[in-house]
């Protein structure tokens, strides 16, 4: 294992979803302005992953009012305070930058099917059941 690794070891956040480019996704982002912190929404979809361990980002795109926005967050930077997945979608390439040209109807991404044995069930906690009494 390399030095770096080690370091950046610890830093490293697990309560992240499992994302792909394609996937529709809502940041929930910190931003402080006026000297107060305040939690902003951006939902888009992910056009690229780039990087890796500690230094790896995300970009999401959504259209604004008739404009593109982009935007790039660092995957695990406390800045990100939570990543929801709303739907899977099915690309064919790791980087959609030709989503960037594409308007309309054109730029809509099919969704992805998952497996039913893939799909996270969740399972009823054993001890925890309600008595009636």
């Amino acid at each position: 294992m390399n030095k770096v690794d080690l370091v950046e070891k610890p830093r490293l956040r697990e309560d992240l979803p499992d994302f792909r480019p394609g996937d529709t996704v809502r940041v929930h982002a910190r931003v402080a302005e006026a000297g107060r912190e305040r939690i902003q929404v951006f939902q888009g979809v992910v056009i690229r992953r780039q990087g890796g361990g500690l230094r790896e980002t995300f970009t999401v795109r959504k259209v604004s009012f008739g404009v593109g926005v982009e935007r790039t967050f660092p995957l695990h930077s406390p800045t990100v305070s939570k990543i929801e997945v709303i739907s899977r979608g099915k690309v064919r390439r790791a980087k959609l930058y030709y989503l960037r040209e594409r308007r309309g109807k054109k730029a809509r991404i099919r969704e992805r099917r998952e497996p039913v044995g893939a799909r996270a069930t969740p399972e009823p906690d054993q001890g925890e059941e309600s008595e009636q009494g």
